[in-house]
């Protein structure tokens, strides 16, 4: 059974996902063991064998044929996107169509939601190795603001543990309401913020999923940076990675073809940000970017083969006792092939996930037409249709 929509629509896209589907955000989870960072080798420019491929696109389809007999699957979509990335073949698919009947294309662009906290991350080191930030000094040395007053470091941040709320379900209210009144509106961080009306706690506090950390994290990458927050991603990431197809809103607009949205709060208007400008720039740096699958899985490849930042940083960032290290969730052994990283995302009318194994140089994007999905069972069954692809 669907939940209703009105809060909740705002609530995923401010939230963008939670790690842990299903399961209480301080649940306890194995720490990966993560092998010594090494530089992958260059992504594969090669298609896998269209033969080969037959396997990986029928996991799509059944994601649709699913959908027409039971569209409240947790499995199932209305339509899904997913690429696959090696060092040896790229594939990329598509299955079924968008909210708005559209059919989808494996190019077909979606706000991927908290995936962007990956790059909002990867900055922050990069400028902390720089020398440009402390990631063990207060957050507030650099950003003055209430939510900062605890004086948690830039790294619990990071990881979640800065004791900063998440917002609260009459936060969404109110933001609902707002957003309905102008969707074409830019937002600031500063305006976003200031919806979020819990009080800090004790920073190094135990893990809980936190945006408005990642907001914070935004300012203070402008704030060290000079630039606004979109320039310093694009520059230092996004094109040393190759991501052509991939926007930081409101900056940016996200390149057509783009999956539309059917968002109740922002209405029926189209302003090429998806779902709505609104929408878009009050969750820039927790949940802002659009891409396709084909540039996620790029990005995941890139990022966490130590091809974009050095493999330092990389481990860093997937180091954790839990199940999120700095802006990437750990997922152990979920996909039942060796560790994983990468991070999940939601919008209202999207659900997404990013997967790397850094064991097998393989990335993997899953993008679904629907919120309130599990796109970690399409992950699932895409693997095990690959693992025989992968012998060496």
């Amino acid at each position: 059974m669907r939940r209703p929509i009105a809060t909740f629509v705002v609530l995923l896209a401010l939230a963008g996902c939670a790690p842990g589907v299903g399961r209480s955000a301080r649940s306890p989870a194995p720490t990966p063991t993560i092998a010594a960072v090494t530089q992958f080798p260059a992504p594969a420019t090669t298609p896998l064998d269209p033969g080969k491929a037959v396997s990986l696109q029928a996991v799509l389809d059944k994601v649709v044929s699913q959908y027409a007999a039971l569209p409240d699957s947790e499995s199932a979509s209305r339509g899904v996107t997913a690429a696959v990335l090696t060092d040896r073949w790229s594939w990329s698919g598509a299955a079924g169509r968008d909210a708005a009947g559209s059919r989808l294309t494996p190019d077909t662009s979606f706000g991927v939601a908290s995936i962007t906290k990956t790059f909002v991350a990867a900055e922050v080191l990069l400028l902390a190795q720089r020398g440009a930030l402390d990631l063990d000094a207060p957050l507030s040395a650099y950003v003055k603001h209430p939510l900062t007053a605890n004086n948690a470091t830039v790294r619990q941040h990071l990881a979640m543990r800065s004791g900063v709320p998440n917002y609260r379900n009459e936060d969404y209210a109110k933001v609902d309401r707002a957003i309905a009144a102008a969707p074409g509106r830019h937002w600031t961080a500063e305006e976003a913020l200031s919806y979020a009306t819990a009080a800090p706690n004790a920073p190094d506090s135990a893990y809980s999923y936190s945006n408005p950390s990642y907001v914070l994290l935004g300012m203070l990458i402008e704030k060290v940076s000079g630039q606004p927050l979109a320039v310093a991603l694009r520059r230092d990431l996004a094109t040393v990675a190759g991501l052509e197809r991939a926007a930081f809103q409101d900056h940016e607009k996200p390149r057509p073809p783009l999956a539309e949205d059917r968002n109740v709060v922002c209405g029926r208007a189209v302003d090429g940000f998806t779902p709505c400008r609104a929408f878009a720039s009050l969750s820039a740096a927790n949940a802002g970017m659009a891409a396709d699958a084909p540039s996620v899985a790029r990005w995941g490849y890139q990022l966490y083969g130590s091809r974009v930042i050095p493999g330092e940083l990389v481990r860093q960032m997937t180091d954790g006792a839990g199940e999120y290290g700095l802006g990437t969730m750990l997922y152990s052994n979920a996909f039942g092939i060796h560790s994983a990283v990468g991070h999940r995302g939601a919008s209202p009318d999207v659900s997404s996930i990013l997967v790397v194994v850094p064991d097998q140089r393989l990335a993997l994007a899953v993008l679904l037409a629907d919120g309130n999905k599990v796109p970690d069972t399409v992950a699932a069954s895409l693997i095990t249709a690959i693992e025989p692809l992968l012998a060496r």
